[in-house]
C-alpha cells in the first residue's frame, strides 16, 4: 500500500529496529526491498517486485522476504492462485483489507471508514463472544473477480 501512514525516514527506522533486535542487518538489499514494497500499490508477486527493481537478485530477494515475513516486517497475503503476494506490514503502513481475484489472483488494497471499521470489530467481537477466543486483530478479504477479468 503507497499510503504514507509513516514517513519514509520512521519506516525505515522501524525496520532497522526490529531487525537489529534480531540480530540481523539492514543491508543495502534489503533497505531496497523495504523502499519497493512500502512504493508498490498492492501486495505483489516476487516476478512483479523484480520487474520493479531488476536490479535487485532473486536469490536475495527470496531469502530477505523470508526474514522480512518472519520478523513481521513484511505480510504474505495467500490467494486464490499459485503466486504468494507480499506487502509491508500494517502497522507500518496502515490497516487495510484485501480484494482477491479468483481467476487472475490479482490482490488489491481497499480502506473503510472509521465508523465502518468499528462497527466490523464489533461484529467480530459478537460473532467470537463464548469462545475463547482472544482477537488481536482482522482482516477482511473480499473473494471474487476484478473488472478486468468480470
Amino acid at each position: 500500500m503507497s499510503i504514507d501512514v509513516v514517513s519514509r525516514e520512521e519506516l525505515h527506522a522501524a525496520v532497522a529496529e526490529r531487525l537489529g533486535a534480531a540480530d540481523q542487518r539492514y543491508t543495502r538489499g534489503r533497505r531496497e526491498l523495504v523502499e519497493l514494497l512500502a512504493e508498490t500499490p498492492r501486495p505483489a508477486t516476487i516476478p512483479e517486485l523484480l520487474h520493479g527493481r531488476p536490479t535487485l537478485a532473486q536469490s536475495s530477494m527470496y531469502r530477505n522476504l523470508v526474514v522480512l515475513e518472519e520478523l513481521g516486517i513484511a505480510h504474505r497475503v495467500v490467494t486464490s492462485d499459485e503466486r504468494s503476494r507480499f506487502e509491508l506490514a500494517e502497522d507500518l503502513m496502515g490497516h487495510h483489507h484485501h480484494l482477491i481475484c479468483t481467476t487472475c489472483g490479482r490482490v488489491d488494497d481497499f480502506t473503510v471508514s472509521t465508523q465502518m471499521e468499528r462497527s466490523l470489530r464489533n461484529a467480530l467481537s459478537r460473532a467470537i463472544r463464548g469462545t475463547g477466543f482472544k482477537a488481536t486483530a482482522h482482516r477482511l478479504d473480499l473473494v471474487g473477480t476484478c473488472s478486468s477479468c468480470d
